[in-house]
Order: structure tokens, then sequence, then C-alpha cells
């Protein structure tokens, strides 16, 4: 699974025409930030500086805080008038609160709401204004690389030439070299052209240009994992910046201990870079903060696996507080998500089930059973149309994918039309079983990398889910099945039974891990902008 997808967001503080507490003069505000990521206690983050006799102050302190897309982040935000030098805000007087999340924040940009005291109820006076500025360099090198006359290993003089590829390292500050980048491999060629690779420009060389880059160890590659050195050498991005397609930069690939063998020895091959650029690629953030919408649809499965709704064994039965894996699943993932749609209206749809009123079986029907209008507003919305569509379906089967992925890709589609990075959609799908039409699916699931689309597969129960497993592309490409291989990997399936005895939070955060990197690939891939500057 990928990495969390974690950066830096600087979050800037004002307040207007707040609360006076202080007679002949004006309040001394302060803001306190205070974090909730676990449903346990809050505790602080951090606070900014004093502002003397100001109602309208404009902090100075700004708040570094780590983002996750796959988390709920609970902020609170407190402003105290100061009056004293203890460090104890419980002896100062309080001006008002605000609590969203983080997500709400940079989804604004700007988010500017009343304070309320602690007991919910509005302060009287007083307002808070939070700015948010993502903490980067996201500047890219894009390289073009090939090489020649490289050296033939003394083994494969006989039985082939050698299979090059490339190792890119940076020196750390303590002095040793850490792998960025490995090319891919080029079998059976002294004269190897690679393909256009892309390096963050802070991972190469901390985006320092004078930095020394030992580019270039340039291997044989052997099946066995023991690649022999051809040679390497080590340059700077300043020089590297310097190749053109009409003048490339070329460096001498050396290999130290045939060196120092051979008297009339020069080099193991020429390394050539065609092309070296530097280019900004947008964040996620960058997208988010850009106006970029992410839509979200829910599927459930109404099969007949599952087991009658009012059985206790049903995975379908309503516990005595009103939830299953299924409501689970949705709260979990639903509560990320929703900080990212404007209007919260989201399409929720079940399959698998015979409907009313002439009881025909159905792979897409509306949970509210309106065709023209499966829309649930919130996700409680989403949580009131399944508790009010169970009793009215009877659960049937098969167990059929591909209606509600090509539902939701045809409005993808229709997405692709605007020429900015406006919409994309998320679609979790929620089943207890083996998939049944699982070529259809993965054809779907083909047809759809090619779309702002990315799907959440959430397995409930105790099934044998391998084809799920199987159409999370993490272990490989996914092809359909005339081979046509996906363009993206856009499926995440986890099994709910390895969240059990886990938080709401673990889920979404396990679900949702791979979504950012999922946007920020598609919409790079066709060169698509954000519909506002981030920052403008």
């Amino acid at each position: 699974m990928a990495a969390q997808c974690v950066t830096k967001v600087e979050l800037t503080i004002a307040c207007t025409n707040l609360l006076d507490k202080d007679v002949g003069s004006k309040s001394d505000p302060l803001c306190v930030l205070l974090q909730n990521t676990s449903g346990q206690q809050w505790y602080e983050v951090d606070r900014t500086e004093r502002v003397k006799n100001s109602l309208n102050p404009k902090f100075a302190k700004k708040f570094l805080i780590d983002y996750y897309f796959e988390l709920v982040q609970k902020l609170k935000f407190g402003i105290y008038d100061i009056d004293n030098k203890t460090f104890d805000l419980n002896d100062d007087d309080f001006l008002g609160e605000l609590e969203c999340t983080l997500g709400q924040i940079v989804s604004s940009r700007t988010l500017t709401k009343p304070l309320v005291l602690k007991n919910g109820r509005p302060a009287g006076r007083g307002s808070i204004t939070i700015t948010a500025e993502e903490v980067k360099d996201n500047r890219v090198v894009v390289l073009e690389v090939e090489a020649r006359k490289l050296d033939n290993k003394v083994f494969k003089i006989f039985f082939g030439k050698s299979d090059p590829y490339l190792e890119f390292h940076k020196q750390t500050g303590d002095g040793n070299w850490v792998m960025v980048h490995r090319t891919e491999v080029i079998k059976n060629n002294l004269n190897p052209v690679w393909r256009p690779f892309k390096i963050s420009l802070n991972s190469l060389c901390y985006s320092d240009m004078d930095k020394s880059i030992k580019v270039v160890e340039c291997y044989d590659y052997d099946s066995d994992g023991s690649h022999d050195l051809i040679g390497s050498f080590q340059t700077t991005m300043s020089k590297l910046k310097e190749a053109s397609r009409s003048s490339p930069v070329e460096f001498e690939c050396i290999n130290e201990k045939k060196r120092q063998k051979k008297k009339n020895y020069k080099n193991s091959g020429i390394v050539s870079v065609k092309h070296c650029e530097i280019i900004v690629e947008c964040t996620f953030l960058d997208y988010i903060m850009g106006g970029c919408q992410l839509n979200f649809t829910v599927g459930i499965d109404f099969t007949g696996s599952n087991g009658p709704p009012n059985s206790p064994d049903s995975l379908h039965y309503l516990s005595p507080n009103g939830v299953n894996e299924y409501l689970t699943a949705i709260w979990s993932v639903g509560m990320v998500i929703q900080d990212y749609d404007t209007d919260k209206m989201f399409p929720a749809f079940g399959f698998g089930a015979q409907i009313p009123p002439s009881f025909q079986v159905s792979h897409e029907f509306p949970l509210n059973f309106n065709p023209s209008n499966p829309f649930c507003n919130g996700i409680q919305g989403i949580v009131d149309a399944y508790r009010a569509c169970l009793p009215q379906v009877k659960l049937y089967g098969p167990t059929n994918f591909s209606p509600i992925i090509n539902h939701v890709a045809r409005f993808a589609a229709a997405a692709t039309q605007q020429q900015t990075a406006s919409q994309y959609f998320i679609l979790l799908i929620i089943t207890d079983g083996v998939i049944t039409d699982l070529d259809q699916t993965r054809t779907a699931i083909v047809n759809a990398s090619k779309l702002p689309m990315s799907i959440i597969i959430v397995g409930v129960g105790g099934a044998d889910f391998d084809a799920m497993e199987f159409l999370d592309g993490d272990n490989g490409v996914l092809r359909s099945s005339s081979g046509e291989p996906a363009v993206r990997d856009i499926v995440q399936f986890v099994p709910f039974r390895k969240f059990q005895n886990s938080s709401k939070e673990a889920l979404a955060q396990c679900v949702l891990a791979e979504v950012p990197q999922q946007v920020v690939n598609y919409f790079s891939t066709y060169k698509l902008q954000p519909p506002k500057n981030p920052a403008a």
C-alpha cells in the first residue's frame, strides 16, 4: 500500500470584532490550537503570540501542522484575553473558539466563522479567519538519458550483452549516499535509451543546485540480484541543467577497479543527458485549494449471501445501537470525503436486490428509489436512506460490480470535457462476497483508469476476497479480459475484518491513503491545472 500522503500546512490566524474584556483598554488576545485525531482528549499543538490592545488581531506566529488526507483531523482554535504571565489559560478570559477539521480549511483555503462559547452558543461577537498555505517545494526534474558503448560484462560476452540500468543517489548530511531513483532495465543493449523520468528536486539534491549527485551508478542487471557495476560518475543539478537535445551533457562512466588495473583504461561508456528540465508539478493540495471537487458515490451490496436483515447473523442486521459493518464503512470514509464536496449531496446506490414495485433484480438502484435524483444530503442522508431502503428490498444476487462502476464512469467521462482539474470521482463499494461479473468488472476498471476516478472496495464479513485483491493493482497491472492494461492503479481493496477492533479513523486512513496520489497522477498525466491558481 502507498505511504501516507503527508505534507506541511501553514495556518495564519486573524480575528475581528472580539469581545473586550479589559477595563480602560482593549483585550490582549492569543490563539491556542488544539488537535484531536483519535476521538480521545484534545491536546495543545501550539499557540500564537499575544497581541496587545487589539480586538482585530492578525497573529504573526503561524501554525505548522502535518496534513493527512486520509484522516479527519479535528482542530479547535481558542481565543483568550491574556492579562498575566502564567502559561495556564484557565485564569485568562475566554473570548470564544472554533472547532472544525483541517480538511474544511484546506478545501476553502480561507475559512471565516463566528466564534462560539464552550457550550456551543454564539460568543455574542467576534469571528476568526484561518488561511491555509501548503509548505512545499513542488519542483520536479524531468530527465531523458541514454548511454553508448557501455562495457559488456565478461560472462555476457559469450551469452549476449549487458542489461543496463541507472541509479541516482544523493548525499545526506552525514555523508552517506541514499538512492533516490532507479530506471528501468534495458535488456541486452550496450547503447540503451531509457524512458523519460521524473524525480522531485528535493529528493534529488535537497533543492540545492550545487549539491553533489552520485548520478549514476550504471549497473548490469542480473536476475539473481548480483548486479555488476559498469561505472559511475558525480555531477550537480547545475551541470545537468545545461543539457538540451541539441547539445547533450555527457559524462564518462568510470569503473574505479578497472581504472586501477588497466593502464590504458579510458572509461566504461558514455552516459548522455539529452534533456533536463525543472518543472513545477501540482500537489494534491494544489488541486484541492485550487477548486477541485471530490465527488463521492456509495454502492452497497444487497445480495442474498448477506443473510436476512432481521437475523442477528446477517451483515445487514442493525445492532441495538443502530450500526453494522456497512454503516461503519460509510461513516468512516464519508466523514473524510465530505469536507471536499461543497454541496455535500452524495449519490447512493444498491445492487443485487429485488426492488419494489415489480421486485425485478437490479444492480444499480438508488437507495432513495428516485432514479432522477439519487442524491442524499450528507453522510447522514446516506445512512438514513440505507436504513429506510433495507426493509423494502429482497436480498438476491448475483454480485455484479460493473453496472455501478460504469454508472460513475459516465459522470467522470463527462467531467473530462472540462479543460481544468475541476472534478474527481470516488466510488466506495461495500460488499460481502465473491464477485460474479469479474471479466466485465475488469474491463470497467480498465476503462475507468483513463478517467478522473478512484474505486475503494471494502469487504465485509468473512468471505474469500482473493478476487478483490486481484482487482487492486498493487501486485501488478490489472488487465481487461481482452488484455488491455489499466493506465493507472485506481482500486484500493480493504477487508473490514482487519479493522473490527480499530477506530473508524484507522479504516479511513487505510482505504483513502492512495487517493491523493491517484488524483495527482491523473491530472498531471493529462496536464490539467486547477480551476483557480492556489497561490493567487
